[in-house]
């Protein structure tokens, strides 16, 4: 019998060790392969000249000038790129009765938000296309423009797009019933208005572009910083007309993405477009004020929402209304409805009342468009649902601990569908917050806390427990008519020199993407991780899949590498057997040698298996045909979603007289299933938390009434830095799935999951004694010194 995944003491068990990133290095020493750096034979570069108005009609363009300019080779209009390129709109089939313009690269006679690109030209360099750009005369008919989310509600109110009868994209509704019933009969009810400030992803890479169209072969080479290059494999042929094999992909090293390199973006659609008119390649990389004004933005909503609970501080039902304004389009393919219906579908996930019932409103605006950003409605389901829980807390009396105790779902009550729908395999909450409990120091963290307030020093302790959804079946896009691929393809050969190279569709920006799946086919092929080559990111050579978003790298590719070093080491023991005239189950493979299964006495090193496969078959018994070369698919069959879960824990400190907020410790108790890589996990993690800290406290994208970004630039918008965060403590549970025989979820979005949820609790922990309250995000110190009527 073989010993189990988890078992650190087999020969080559990579499986739950923590090792380095293979890439590690090569990048720490400034040799990553990043679009920005790439120079091709004949390149030229692209600038987009950028709407001033959120809303105008464009009466007429000059670009005579520019187009004189020494060094310009093309100045494009909307009109030259629509006679090449396809529409596309921003709408999935499941969506019933979703709405949104159809877009093009560059628009034809209409700008919808101030920054959107309007006109290309395209130059030897950079600085001239930038030169002509100043020569370029638009003249714009302003049109009335609507900004805010109430006015763009309001009956009247100026359209955003003018064939529709409103500003509404799409209107969900949720009800497992006896929601009235519920809160007729309740003790005790909550109820709070919640708002969420925008804010965009700040990848250390912006996006960037290449694309390289040879008229002589018809063939399309796009070197692309994404996440997913079989997907914009699929719509460059699509909307250009190109035979799909007659497209290549290349996503390399990405440099962050976190969702925002997920979408089409007009000006990468338009490089393309480019690339085709000229027959030579062409270069975009945004530079930071043009990403700020055209890179998705996430999290505008706006929630009202209750809670009924009974004496005894049971929560028997949920009320609750999610309000989104998304910008001007919908964004493509995923669309930008997707974080609200996470939003009102995770909402109350932890728990286990019955009575749920929620409404979904998304509004058009004249703002860049906002869609999927690490965590997609996670962090707004979280702090709405656990800001809640405390008020519950507050008003029965009870420790935000117990409360919780008391209402969420058993560990030993799964399998379990919420009342939204969603169906649970299972999840460790009990488990969860007694190890949070524990790690925190609990008890001695309030002792210290009303010590400290004797003396003026008022410190907050929040937790907020979580659920996030990983390991996307087709119910994710493939139901709404995307072709968004829900499983993952992988390629494992043994070389004829004796190592081993996979071949995989999930991508690399960051993550240890190559790290887990080198550990993967180590560990099942039996050889050491140093003889795994992994290589992703290029539609030429690497199998068909949906590559890496909401936490399906492990879960999904990790299965896919699984299986498909499980099948190559059944063909090398095969072929090994013949040679050695022993039976397949007779024999092993431990550190590249096939050993007896028995004892483990070294029989033959799996480098001459392959010399003599590639070189002397001859010497194989006729019919033998050595297979060392293994493909394998896999997609999701059992539960639609892998759901993980966990809790974190928050304290901070909140100087009252100045409204700052001193983050001095984070504790995240996570379970992801199978855990391949703990180190990378626990790093995850601390980037996820980071990110949700970012959220809670600094980031914002702030708009003036008008519809300018009045803080587009990293000198006014602010990210959290190294020596403001506090130190993260992380524990973990494991409840592997068994939908796969790897066992994993995901743990890239958790971190963010709950991060923000900690700090609005802790920060409302810390004002208690002032009767001040918050429910908006950022948290920012005029935000603290209103709430305490101090400003």
């Amino acid at each position: 019998m073989s010993a189990p995944l988890t078992s650190l003491d087999r020969p080559n068990s990579y499986i739950g060790r923590s090792v380095p990133r293979p890439n590690a290095k090569r990048l720490l020493a400034g040799r990553g392969r990043y679009v920005s750096d790439l120079r091709l034979p004949r390149m030229l570069h692209a600038a987009f000249l950028r709407s001033p108005h959120p809303h105008a009609k464009i009466v007429s363009i000059d670009c005579e000038q520019a187009r004189a300019l020494e060094g310009v080779h093309l100045v494009a209009t909307g009109q030259a790129l629509a006679k090449i390129c396809t529409p596309w709109i921003g709408t999935l089939d499941h969506f019933k009765g979703m709405i949104s313009e159809p877009q093009l690269p560059l628009p034809l006679d209409r700008v919808v938000w101030a920054g959107q690109a309007v006109v290309a030209v395209v130059a030897e360099s950079r600085a001239i296309a930038e030169d002509a750009l100043e020569l370029i005369v638009v003249d714009y008919e302003e049109l009335p423009s609507v900004v805010d989310l109430d006015t763009a509600r309001q009956s009247g109110a100026p359209l955003v797009n003018p064939g529709s009868a409103s500003n509404v994209c799409f209107r969900s509704q949720l009800d497992s019933g006896g929601v009235d019933d519920a809160f007729a009969t309740a003790t005790h009810i909550v109820e709070g208005e919640f708002s969420f400030g925008r804010h965009t992803a700040v990848t250390l890479e912006p996006r960037a572009i290449v694309a390289d169209y040879d008229p002589s072969a018809g063939m399309l080479t796009v070197h692309h910083a994404t996440q997913t290059p079989y997907q914009f494999q699929d719509l460059y042929s699509r909307h250009y007309g190109i035979p799909e094999a007659r497209v290549r992909v290349i996503a390399t090293d990405i440099g962050g993405s976190f969702g925002m390199k997920l979408h089409v973006y007009h000006e990468d659609m338009a490089a393309v477009g480019l690339s085709i008119l000229l027959g030579r390649p062409v270069k975009y990389v945004a530079d930071r004020t043009e990403s700020f004004v055209s890179d998705i933005h996430a999290r505008d909503h706006r929630v009202r929402a209750r809670m009924a609970l009974n004496a005894d501080g049971e929560i028997l039902a949920m009320d609750v209304q999610d309000l989104t304004a998304i910008g001007a389009f919908s964004t493509y393919p995923r669309t930008s409805v997707v974080e609200g219906n996470q939003v009102i579908r995770l909402i109350g996930a932890p728990y286990g009342f019955k009575s749920y019932r929620a409404a979904l409103e998304v509004i058009f605006q004249h703002k860049v468009q906002t869609s999927q950003y690490r965590a997609v409605g996670h962090p707004i389901a979280c702090a709405v649902t656990e800001r809640l829980v405390d008020m519950a807390a507050a008003r029965l009396g009870l420790d935000p601990f117990a409360i919780r105790d008391k209402n969420v779902i058993a560990d030993d009550g799964y399998p379990r569908t919420s009342p939204t729908g969603y169906r649970f395999e299972a999840l460790s909450h009990q488990a969860c917050l007694q190890r949070l409990h524990a790690m925190m120091d609990y008890d001695a963290l309030r002792t210290e806390q009303a010590e400290l307030r004797t003396r003026g020093i008022y410190r907050g302790i929040g937790i907020a427990t979580f659920v996030e959804i990983t390991n996307p079946s087709p119910a994710f896009y493939g139901v709404g008519g995307a072709r968004i691929s829900s499983q993952d393809g992988a390629t494992v050969s043994l070389t004829p020199s004796g190592e081993v190279r996979c071949l995989i569709s999930v991508t690399e920006q960051g993550q240890g993407t190559e790290a887990i799946i080198s550990q993967i086919v180590a560990d099942q092929l039996g050889v050491v991780q140093d003889q795994v080559k992994v290589i992703t990111g290029d539609t030429e050579v690497t199998p068909h899949g949906g590559a890496t978003w909401a936490c399906r790298g492990a879960g999904i590719g990790g299965e896919t590498a699984l299986q498909a070093a499980r099948a190559l080491k059944r063909n090398v023991l095969e072929i090994a057997a013949v040679i050695l005239q022993e039976q397949p189950s007779a024999l092993d493979i431990i550190d590249g040698q096939v050993v007896d299964a028995s004892t483990a006495t070294p029989r033959l090193p799996i480098a001459e298996i392959a010399r003599i496969a590639y070189f002397r078959s001859d010497t194989l018994p006729p019919g033998t045909q050595a297979q060392l070369t293994v493909s394998h698919h896999f997609a999701p069959q059992g539960y639609p979603f892998a759901f993980t879960n966990g809790i974190q824990g928050c304290s901070l400190e909140v100087d009252v007289e100045t409204g700052f907020i001193k983050l001095l410790k984070h504790f995240v108790v996570e379970d992801c299933g199978r855990i391949i890589n703990p180190m990378l996990v626990d790093e995850q993690l601390r980037g996820g938390v980071v990110q949700g800290l970012g959220a809670a406290l600094f980031e914002e994208c702030r708009h003036s009434d008008t519809g300018q970004l009045i803080n587009g630039s990293l000198a006014d918008y602010l990210v959290p830095m190294a020596m403001e965060m506090p130190d993260i403590v992380i524990a973990h549970i494991e409840t592997p799935t068994k939908d796969t025989a790897l066992g994993a979820k995901g743990c890239g979005e958790a971190g963010t999951a709950a991060a923000s949820a900690c700090v609005l609790n802790a920060v409302n922990d810390a004002l208690a004694p002032f009767g001040a309250s918050i429910n908006s995000i950022p948290i920012t110190p005029t935000t603290v010194l209103k709430a305490l009527k101090r400003f």
